[in-house]
């Protein structure tokens, strides 16, 4: 009976750590169907966070520090891909996160704004996650994707660093492009795919019977504890029948599953897979938010595919501009960053595109370098989310927390909130005001 107990509960927090969901937070928020909303307003937040830091060097020219229009700036060498994309963008500067502890990373605390740091659990949900409950419903929470050496990705398909739902409640991502299209696309793939699908909502069906019959006639905290068990297998498998019942719209943004899946060269396979199978789930409606992390949230990293020999932490500590190395990575990231732009403008929605009610966040997990402060944080905003926020503008921001610019997000997808994980005595410790940042919303 122990050994059995045991294996349930295993089971239960595996599957909750596959799905991205701790124990399956509010992945019933969503809609049967999901549906695909026809009016304006923002309907999507994607995050692409780079490892090793952002030194805002490698975005705008040396010495321009005065707030302007983007009309007549050259972009850096590093972002000249988002060139075309100038007049959908907003550049800011000059916010810190110095309460974040970054060091080698942030962790939780970049997309928390608060304490971070190698082992320290979350003390409460990051912007990604409260963004996806603000948005309109979808079928999934927001979903995380990381992006590592291959060894690294095979070794932990999922990892949990940068993203939660709650005080401990870390959302991890997936790393392993394979897992992460079997468990949205399984259910319309072929072959060994398909079948590994139907297997696992088979198994997931019994253990689900098989909880529900251990509760009953256990004392109280037992129980309890059972009908969390009973609950979160009762949410994923109703997430997989609401998958079947989205067939058609799932093969029609399903990726071709290719030798990079299974037989991939280099990371970079991967990490092209998986962007590939983000960008799906948001044209599929599958989910609101993406946060994409180069790095993991961590401060290794490989990028062998475009070249570079180097890996790992050394990485971190080569200056970034001007750098071959970094313009490498730089120019990799900003044409994933353009692949996003242009799928999600290929996709209608509404009277326009999926780009027009879009925002993307484009940072780091570490301020502007690896052994940071934080006294420096520098955000790319592309999209304007259906009108609410300005674009072709460089902003520089002075001293106020990376907390400000989330309430602004906040304010942006009408979720209006005083300020971000910051109570009042810390406000004034790090120049926190009340309210969105002045000059970024329309």
């Amino acid at each position: 009976m122990t050994n059995r107990r045991a294996w349930i509960q295993g089971m239960a927090t595996g599957v909750g750590a596959v799905l991205g969901t701790g124990i399956f937070p509010a992945l019933g928020q969503g809609t049967g169907e999901g549906v695909i909303q026809s009016v304006g307003g923002p309907r999507r937040v994607i995050f692409f966070l780079q490892n090793h830091g952002f030194d805002p060097l490698t975005c705008l020219p040396k010495g321009l520090e005065e707030s302007c229009d983007l009309d007549g700036v050259a972009l850096e060498k590093p972002m000249q891909a988002l060139e075309p994309y100038k007049s959908r963008m907003h550049i800011i500067t000059g916010l810190h996160g110095r309460h974040t502890n970054p060091g080698h990373s942030a962790y939780f605390g970049a997309l928390g704004a608060y304490r971070g740091g190698t082992g320290v659990p979350p003390s409460a949900a990051t912007i990604d996650y409260v963004l996806g409950q603000a948005l309109p419903p979808t079928i999934l929470p927001p979903l995380g994707i990381g992006m590592e050496s291959l060894d690294s990705m095979r070794a932990r398909p999922t990892l949990a660093t940068l993203s939660a739902s709650g005080p401990n409640q870390p959302v991890p991502m997936y790393c392993d492009p394979n897992l992460l299209y079997g468990a949205l696309f399984g259910s319309i793939a072929e072959g060994a795919i398909q079948q590994q699908f139907r297997a696992r909502s088979q198994a997931l069906l019994e253990v689900e019977r098989m909880a529900q019959w251990k509760a009953k006639g256990l004392p109280q905290s037992e129980a309890e504890r059972y009908g969390t068990y009973v609950r979160g297998f009762g949410e994923l498998n109703g997430l997989n029948e609401k998958l079947s019942r989205i067939s058609e719209r799932l093969k029609r943004f399903a990726p071709k599953l290719d030798e990079r899946y299974l037989r991939p060269a280099f990371e970079t396979d991967w990490h092209d897979a998986l962007l590939e199978i983000g960008i799906a789930a948001l044209q599929a409606n599958l989910t609101n938010v993406l946060t994409i992390a180069s790095g993991c949230g961590e401060y290794f990293g490989s990028w062998k595919g475009l070249g570079i020999s180097e890996t790992g932490h050394g990485l971190g500590h080569l200056e970034q501009p001007d750098n071959e190395i970094w313009t490498k990575i730089r120019q990799y990231n900003c044409a994933m960053l353009v692949k996003l732009i242009k799928a999600l403008e290929a996709t209608p929605e509404g009277a326009g595109s999926m780009m027009d009610h879009s925002l993307i966040v484009y940072s780091s997990n570490n301020a502007e370098k690896q052994h940071s402060e934080g006294a420096a944080w520098p955000f790319v905003l592309i999209g304007n989310a259906g009108g609410r926020f300005k674009t072709g503008r460089y902003s520089h921001v002075a001293e106020r927390p990376i907390n400000d610019l989330y309430t602004t997000l906040l304010h942006g997808v009408g979720a209006p909130v005083d300020r971000f994980n910051m109570d009042k005595n810390l406000a004034a410790i790090h120049q926190s005001r009340l309210g969105p940042i002045e000059g970024l919303l329309t």
